[in-house]
């Protein structure tokens, strides 16, 4: 006696049509984050150097900041070592959260960063400091605007090929540290001009950069913890799972876990198809989410008995 589609078991997993090579992935986000740690920990040097040679505090949270990135991709690789786990009984989606988890840890230390700067860059202002040895000071402004902008860059790539939110807000932090050595040297250039409060009114305005991004960073990471995604990617497996012949209805829901988007598809079928005809639709379904919805990573389909209510 055959099964129908309304005694079946509630759900199954579908492979979809584009495999990641997620051995890959990981070998290009650690060899990312690798990278730019040691690019990173010597700019961040040559900087702190100088800072401390010129008594910049524009430089100084510049450097910081930049030192803190280490800090940050320390992070980032532990969430992607992590990450790796296998699903087991306690964790059956495995570790891949560990990846968003990472991101709070970033988030944290640009805080960190901020508060740091602001206060260094406030007090200077209020006490009249100096800064001397302008021209070291501004090359290594130059050497944190070039040194940033490279690293942000890379990471960027990368973490959007791997679609990596972690990779990506630890990108914007790398692009936030090129506005802040901008903003280290506009002062600079200003002491050189002979306006004293140049410097630390630069700091202030680096501090400014440091909490814009780490909003940026905060919300990023709260709307992936929170199981946010695009309503666009939603919209869409709802189309490709209703075009399949044999689906009445779709309901479709989505999340990211770490660099996978799970894609969970309800589909109303005739309650008279057997358990066998259910899930040949269910692999219809699927192949029509791997096209349509190219970021889905895994699928999930559960066919429902009988036709749906749309305003269910």
């Amino acid at each position: 006696m055959h099964k129908t589609a309304g005694q079946r078991d509630p759900a199954a997993a579908f492979p979809l049509a584009h495999g990641r090579d997620d051995a890959g992935e990981r070998r290009q986000a650690n060899r990312a984050v690798a990278v730019s740690a040691v690019g990173l920990a010597a700019t961040g040097l040559v900087e702190l150097l100088l800072a401390v040679v010129t008594g910049s505090v524009g430089l100084l949270g510049d450097a910081i900041h930049n030192l803190s990135d280490v800090s940050t991709s320390a992070v980032v690789f532990l969430g992607f070592r992590l990450s790796r786990r296998l699903p087991s009984e306690r964790y059956p989606y495995g570790l891949e959260r560990a990846e968003d988890l990472a991101g709070i840890g970033i988030a944290v230390v640009v805080w960190a960063s901020a508060v740091f700067a602001g206060y260094e860059s406030v007090r200077k202002l209020i006490e009249h400091g100096h800064t001397d040895h302008i021209a070291a000071g501004i090359a290594g402004a130059m050497l944190g605007i070039a040194g940033n902008q490279i690293v942000a860059r890379y990471k960027l790539s990368v973490g959007k090929r791997i679609n990596s939110g972690t990779l990506i807000a630890d990108a914007r932090h790398s692009w936030l540290d090129a506005l802040s050595s901008a903003g280290a040297l506009a002062g600079l250039v200003a002491v050189a001009l002979g306006q004293p409060w140049g410097d630390a009114v630069a700091g202030i305005a680096v501090t400014g950069f440091i909490c814009h991004v780490g909003y940026e960073v905060t919300r990023d990471v709260v709307h992936r913890l929170a199981d946010g995604v695009d309503p666009e990617i939603v919209t869409v497996a709802e189309e490709a799972s209703g075009s399949v012949p044999g689906v009445v209805h779709a309901h479709a829901r989505a999340r990211w876990t770490g660099r996978t988007l799970r894609v969970e598809i309800e589909g109303w079928v005739n309650p008279e198809l057997t358990a066998r005809e259910c899930d040949a639709i269910g692999h219809l379904v699927a192949d029509q989410v791997s096209r349509r919805v190219p970021a889905a990573g895994s699928l999930t389909w559960i066919a429902r008995a009988g036709p749906a209510d749309p305003g269910c």
